[in-house]
């Protein structure tokens, strides 16, 4: 890597940081829009699962007091029911297209959040949390994304800024990890990858720490609107990263 490679490197892991330290999550598709120009795919993706063992795991910590592990648990049984179907759903179904169909999904309600913000909270139970686990679970066999189905169910169900959190930060952090086992298991973790780990560690471990710093500024009405703004940038990402290798194949 030349010195401008290195800086935008290190620039998208403490951007990436930063995101997961405000909102709890957003780190893999901020770092992939620039990392996935420089580093190979199952680069970026070892990397990613990687960091997020920190960044979801440092906010599980910092929210540990309003952890409810009974309000949680439905949401990782689900998930650990969905993780392996979506697996095998990957066999049958091209992922980039469900990432493009995700992404638009996220596009229409981030925009929708933010032009109509006043909704009635969702109203559900047990069965219905594990549902939407189970869903998050499946879509992130088939993908790799951990946590949209989550946040998005979280934001409809109207709980406070730390509920969410304390909600969907574990629910990452068990995907994470079950996605970190499978790639080591893999092979995926090569030596270069690991001299590239521990040189974007301390960025993305400052971004962290400055992303929490401000959440701890923000009331709840703020926190929904800039989960509304990341996740309506996520879902462009997800159209965009789809896109951009059929317009570099037709100009090339």
């Amino acid at each position: 890597m030349d010195g401008f490679v290195v800086g935008v490197f290190l620039f998208a892991a403490f951007a990436g940081g930063f995101a997961s330290g405000l909102a709890g999550f957003a780190m893999g598709f901020i770092v992939s829009a620039f990392w996935l120009h420089i580093l190979t795919p199952i680069q970026t993706t070892v990397l990613i699962s990687g960091y997020s063992l920190w960044t979801q795991g440092y906010g599980v910590w910092k929210l540990r007091k309003a952890l409810t592990w009974r309000n949680v648990a439905p949401f990782i049984a689900g998930g650990a029911l969905g993780v392996p179907i979506g697996a095998v759903l990957l066999t049958y179904i091209d992922p980039a297209y469900m990432r493009g169909g995700v992404g638009l999904l996220l596009v229409i309600y981030g925009l929708y959040g933010l032009v109509q913000p006043s909704f009635k909270p969702l109203r559900a139970g047990t069965g219905a949390d594990s549902s939407a686990g189970f869903l998050n679970g499946i879509l992130c066999g088939m993908t790799g994304l951990p946590g949209f189905i989550i946040t998005v169910w979280c934001q409809l169900r109207g709980w406070s800024k730390d509920v969410q959190r304390s909600i969907f930060q574990p629910v990452m952090l068990a995907a994470s990890a079950m996605t970190a086992v499978s790639l080591g298991l893999g092979g995926a973790v090569t030596a270069e990858v690991v001299k590239l780990y521990l040189l974007g560690l301390p960025a993305m471990l400052a971004g962290l720490w400055i992303g929490f710093k401000l959440y701890g500024k923000l009331d709840d009405a703020a926190f929904r609107k800039v989960l509304l703004v990341l996740l309506l940038l996520s879902g462009i990402g997800l159209i965009a990263a789809q896109t951009w290798p059929l317009i570099r194949a037709g100009t090339g």
